[in-house]
């Protein structure tokens, strides 16, 4: 007599998107390396799938897992003979690799895409909508709030109009910069000394410049230029950088929030403010705090607004809110990022570690949310 052996489910296939065409393209990649080393592999089939600068979708291979922003040569996905691309064949969604002049190969389908792409061309609603239009479940914020969380002038429109406290600021585009210069100075002079100009579509501090009088401004608009022809300019802001991170509540719970965390720049550090190298090359120059020291009271407000303002915008998934609280309590929104950094010692996954959720099981519960998540308008 013989007895038949319990099926095996086979793994969730979830397919790692990395990389991108925007300027954050080495910390996307660092990025990947972190989840790719954490992932429930008895669990999950995680495929890597990078994107050249040039836009160019390959396979990934093992070296993936020594990336690191402190490497002499930052990494970087290489273009290659071979492309990859999702097609939806036979009801399913499948990875085809191609190469001119052979047959196209079908690797298998896909259950679930982690886009792990920062800054845009990636975390902006294109690769959103790109999925979107095949029905194909991925992690994250959806197409309007991936764009609203990627522009931050559009972004502080509708913070204040949910009643967020946003600070001072002047967008200022590229046919207004070109056209008036002067007018522009005027309006940023009116805001006082110091500002912070940025680009309104990067992050990881990308094109960022503090400017403490009006004659160093040229110079900062003309770096912030180089990643978006659109920019924002907002007043200096004393008080203290505390964040949130925000993850999507199951069914119709309510969005999740976690301990808040604090940033501060230490003695000697020599960053005049929490700039790309004091995030993600040298070692020692912040001190990241979770939870931060806060009256509950206060702690109780700003979980608050961190979930108010992922609801504004229409996350989904994942995103980290960041905050001024300044000595006299006052809490002012800096931005929303719905594709935070995502590395193990980036702030998201230590103020949900604090929180009690680690980060292999941050990594799962993405996955999960994202399953089962209707497709389609939402």
């Amino acid at each position: 007599m013989t007895t038949d052996s319990p099926a095996t489910t086979a793994p969730t296939r979830v397919a790692i998107l990395f990389g991108g065409r925007s300027s954050e393209h080495a910390v996307s990649c660092v990025t990947a390396a972190g989840v790719l080393g954490a992932i429930d592999r008895t669990k999950y089939d995680a495929v890597p799938i990078g994107i050249a600068k040039n836009g160019q979708w390959v396979l990934a291979g093992e070296e993936i897992a020594g990336w690191s922003l402190a490497l002499a040569v930052l990494p970087e996905v290489v273009a290659g003979k071979q492309s990859v691309s999702l097609a939806h064949l036979d009801g399913g969604h499948q990875l085809v690799v191609s190469e001119a002049g052979t047959v196209p190969q079908e690797l298998g389908a896909v259950d679930v895409v982690f886009p792990l792409l920062h800054g845009p061309w990636g975390e902006d609603g294109t690769i959103q909508g790109l999925l979107e239009l095949s029905d194909t479940r991925y992690v994250g914020a959806g197409v309007l709030a991936s764009a609203i969380g990627m522009d931050k002038h559009f972004m502080k429109v509708v913070f204040e109009a949910a009643g967020l406290a946003v600070g001072p600021y002047v967008a200022v585009s590229d046919r207004e910069w070109t056209v008036d210069p002067a007018a522009v100075k005027d309006r940023v002079a009116a805001l006082g000394f110091p500002v912070f100009v940025k680009p309104a579509r990067a992050g990881s501090s990308m094109g960022i410049s503090k400017v403490d009088s009006l004659e160093g401004l040229d110079a900062a608009i003309a770096e912030a230029r180089e990643h978006d022809l659109k920019l924002v300019i907002e007043a200096g802001i004393v008080g203290r950088e505390i964040e949130i991170a925000v993850l999507e509540g199951r069914g119709s719970d309510a969005p999740r929030v976690s301990l808040p965390g604090e940033i501060a720049m230490l003695d000697g550090a020599h960053h005049a403010f929490y700039d790309f190298e004091a995030k993600y090359v040298q070692g020692g120059a912040v001190n990241l705090s979770c939870p931060a020291k806060m009256p509950e009271a206060d702690i109780a407000r700003v979980q608050e607004q961190a979930a108010l303002a992922f609801d504004a915008v229409g996350a989904e998934g994942l995103s980290r809110v960041d905050f001024f609280y300044t000595e006299a309590g006052e809490l002012i929104i800096n931005e929303i990022n719905t594709m935070p950094g995502f590395t193990p010692s980036s702030m998201y996954p230590q103020m949900w570690a604090a929180s009690g959720l680690s980060y292999p099981d941050l990594i799962d519960e993405l996955i999960q949310l994202a399953l089962n998540r209707k497709v389609g308008l939402r």
